[in-house]
């Protein structure tokens, strides 16, 4: 079973696999220290678009990693915040198999762009939420 997580927590969902897959099914559970196993480095935002790595630090295999990044709205007048905020959070999920000590790279732009506005600002940050680690049977 997969978890989503809809609001910013430090809490990563990982799925332990054994292999092979077809004789026991992933069980979830919770990692206590995620960036042990899956990190992200060289996080680059611009102009709304997020770009990095995702390194797999474990010695086993990960995939279905998956990203949050939040578009956090700032606004210029916190004390009388609009009625129109336009903040989001998008789930991006890397469809590759990581090797142990290996990383693959990302790069979400966002869709519909984000728009151009004079009462606030972006805060953009980016987390793994979930990933899948790899535990070959003995």
């Amino acid at each position: 079973m997969m978890w989503r997580l809809l609001w910013p927590i430090t809490a990563v969902v990982i799925s332990i696999a054994t292999l092979p897959m077809a004789a026991i099914p992933a069980t979830p559970r919770l990692a206590e220290r995620a960036d042990d196993v899956v990190f992200l480095r060289n996080v680059v935002v611009k102009n709304g678009e997020v770009s990095g790595e995702v390194v797999n630090n474990s010695q086993q295999r990960v995939r279905g990693i998956e990203l949050q990044i939040l578009y956090s709205w700032r606004w210029k007048d916190e004390f009388h915040p609009g009625k129109d905020d336009p903040g989001r959070a998008v789930y991006v999920t890397i469809d590759k198999e990581i090797p142990p000590g290996q990383s693959v790279p990302f790069n979400h732009k966002p869709s519909p762009p984000l728009p151009a506005r004079t009462d606030g600002e972006f805060d953009i940050s980016v987390k793994v939420v979930e990933f899948t680690q790899i535990i070959p049977q003995s």
